[in-house]
């Protein structure tokens, strides 16, 4: 029975290569001379420490940009709370959004069940496996996920016939 999966992945060595690019940048910026400002790539999350709140929205900025210069969804990131850090500087966690969440795989069986067309959604862990008998009833979900917008960025992968 042919199927194909929904996913939610980020490459992790672009979002790398991103941080050390936006490090460069940040040593190199008249705006940011004479000011304490860095950005972390830990497992899972990015922390970004910046000396006031235009620093770090600042540095944000310039990671959205390299992140989409190096086809990185924005999507993937999650920005937390801005929390105080010392010496009046500012400090936010950024998580790094990997797989699709239960409620998030939730929706999307749901809008597949709605969409009418004969084919199943399951959710299998962070991904959603979907399955039909007609390979253009498959053809017809991937162009359903692409018009919705579930806060995600969404990859098809194991087309199965």
């Amino acid at each position: 029975m042919p199927s194909f999966d929904i996913v939610s992945k980020v490459d992790m060595q672009e979002i790398d290569n991103a941080v050390n690019q936006v490090r460069k940048e940040i040593e190199q910026r008249y705006d940011f001379k004479g000011t304490h400002n860095e950005i972390n790539l830990e497992k899972d999350s990015l922390v970004i420490l910046a000396a006031d709140d235009y620093k770090l929205q600042a540095v944000i900025d310039v990671l959205k940009g390299k992140l989409v210069r190096r086809n990185v969804s924005t999507k993937c990131l999650d920005f937390g709370s801005k929390e105080p850090a010392s010496g009046g500087a500012v400090r936010q966690r950024v998580a790094i959004i990997q797989g699709i969440a239960q409620d998030k795989g939730k929706e999307i069986v749901k809008a597949i069940k709605q969409s009418k067309l004969k084919v199943q959604g399951q959710i299998m862990e962070d991904q959603v496996r979907v399955t039909g008998k007609k390979i253009d009833d498959l053809q017809a979900v991937i162009q359903l996920m692409k018009g919705s917008d579930f806060g995600l960025e969404l990859q098809f992968i194991n087309m199965r016939s």
